[in-house]
Formats: C-alpha cells, structure tokens, sequence
C-alpha cells in the first residue's frame, strides 16, 4: 500500500479539505421525491468516466484528503465503482459508500468488507409502505431493512441517516429500530429544500448548514466542485479543467462562493465538518433549525 501524505500547504493552497464527496452518477433505482438531485433509473451517468474519477481520487490523496465518500445516486451502479475504491485504499485513503442498500452483489459484499471501507445507508420508516412511499420502490424497505443487518453481521462499519420528508413519518421510531438492531451510528435530520425537495424553488445559502467548504467538498457526476453534496448549486469549477482540483481551489470562484455561505455557530461537542456525525435535527445549535 502507498500512503501519500501531503498538506495542501505545500500547495499554497489557503484550504484544508479533508472529505470529499464524489458523486458518481444520477443514476439510481429509486426516485425519492426529496432526493437532492434528479436521479432515478432513467438518468444517464454523468460524463465523468472511471479514468476520470482514478485522477480525482489521486490528486485527492496528494492533496491531504483523508476521506473519500462514493454517493449518487446509487454510486454502485457506476461501472467500475469497486475499482475506484480499491484505488482510494491503495492510495491511504479512507472510504465510505453511500448506498440504498436495494441490491448489494456478493462481489459488493466483498469490497465493503475491506479494512478502511465504510458504509452508509438511508431509512424513513418502521412501516414499509411508508418508508416504500419515500422511495417510490415497492420491496425497498424490506430489502434495505435486511441489507443493514448483513453489514452488521460482516462487521462492516455502517452509519444511517433517517431522513424525515413528511409530517408524521415515523422517523423517530426508525431511529429507535435502528438502534436496537445494532447500529452505534444513526443521524436524523429533515429534507432540505435542495433538488427535488425544494419543489421547483430555487434554493438558496439559507438551505445549507454553514459548514460547507470547510473541510469538505463534493464532485459532481459532470466534474463540477461544489462546497457540498447540498450545496450543488453553487459551482465553482471543474477538475476536468487544466488545473484540475488543485486549479478550482486556487481559483477566485471558490473562495468567493466559500466567502459567500453564512457561518454559524455550533454548540459543545458538535462536529459539523464530519458528515458521519453530524446531526442537525438533533443538535440545537446547528441551523437551518426546523
């Protein structure tokens, strides 16, 4: 294995981002209505192919990322997925893969159960049409349901996020569930009116936590950097250009959208800039507070 250690001050790059997000591809065979993007099974990939994602990966390793988050979408519906993460571990870096957890291969399995690899997952409901409702997939929450137990059985580390999208969904009672089957790491939190949640409005700062671009970035399906997965619509660049990643973090444009999102406080204990722990809708200080 070759650990690659390098701060993005040797860069002279005035940044310090830990965690990136790639997103891979649109395409998903779900369609959650409060989906941050638009994929669902008809969404092509984006233009960015393997290659390009491998090039990502390594300059995210010279560049001190210690964290690479595969998502989409459903990223292991991206050709070469399982590639790109033994690429990540060989490079030093730390994986997560952010899966509905609908259809896992034993090929998958096996990938996920590799020292460094993580695993995260969404869940809506103790009912299964409720938590089916949200998807818009009929046998999701069974099958995802059956798909958490697994990767506990594997000993696979696993985080799951409960996302609440409707008045009376029982969010609450799933993170309950969830706790007694096993997983340390559950995080609840509202749609945020990003994608198709915000109902054709265009979204605003006013959606977004205030900790985007502070050690944390994502890429999206065509290349384009954003300060978060959240925050895609506030491009600053694409790593297809020249200069690649380390061109659009020097560039103007990300340090004026960075300039331009609303910091704001966060109590005792808080750990906004580690999406594995965050937990706004639980947290008093963390803001858009619903």
């Amino acid at each position: 294995m070759t650990t690659i250690e390098t701060e993005f001050t040797s860069f002279g790059l005035d940044v310090d981002i830990t965690d990136v997000e790639l997103e891979l591809t649109d395409k998903c065979n779900m369609e959650c209505g409060h989906c941050l993007s638009n994929s669902s099974p008809s969404v092509p990939h984006g233009s960015m192919g393997l290659d390009d994602w491998r090039r990502v990966i390594t300059e995210c390793a010279t560049l001190g990322v210690r964290l690479v988050q595969l998502i989409g979408g459903e990223p292991t519906t991206f050709p070469g997925w399982d590639r790109l993460v033994n690429h990540a571990l060989a490079l030093g870096l730390r994986v997560e893969v952010y899966s509905n957890l609908f259809h896992v291969t034993s090929k998958g399995w096996g990938v996920l159960q590799q020292p460094g690899v993580s695993l995260g997952t969404s869940y809506y409901s103790v009912n299964a049409g409720e938590h089916d409702r949200v998807t818009q997939k009929p046998g999701s929450h069974e099958r995802t349901r059956a798909n958490i137990v697994r990767a506990l059985e594997l000993g696979i580390p696993i985080r799951v996020g409960v996302v609440s999208c409707h008045d009376g969904q029982l969010a609450k009672l799933a993170v309950a569930e969830l706790r007694e089957l096993g997983v340390e790491r559950v995080n609840l939190d509202n749609a945020r009116p990003v994608g198709r949640a915000s109902g054709g409005v265009p979204p605003t700062v006013d959606a977004l936590c205030g900790k985007c671009a502070l050690q944390k970035l994502a890429i999206l399906p065509d290349g384009e950097v954003v300060p978060c997965v959240l925050g895609r619509f506030l491009p600053t660049g694409s790593v297809r250009d020249a200069g690649g990643l380390r061109g659009v973090l020097a560039g103007p444009r990300w340090a004026k959208t960075a300039a331009s999102i609303p910091r704001r406080g966060a109590s005792a204990g808080c750990t906004p800039n580690d999406s594995n722990d965050c937990d706004p809708a639980n947290t008093e200080a963390c803001a858009p507070k619903y």
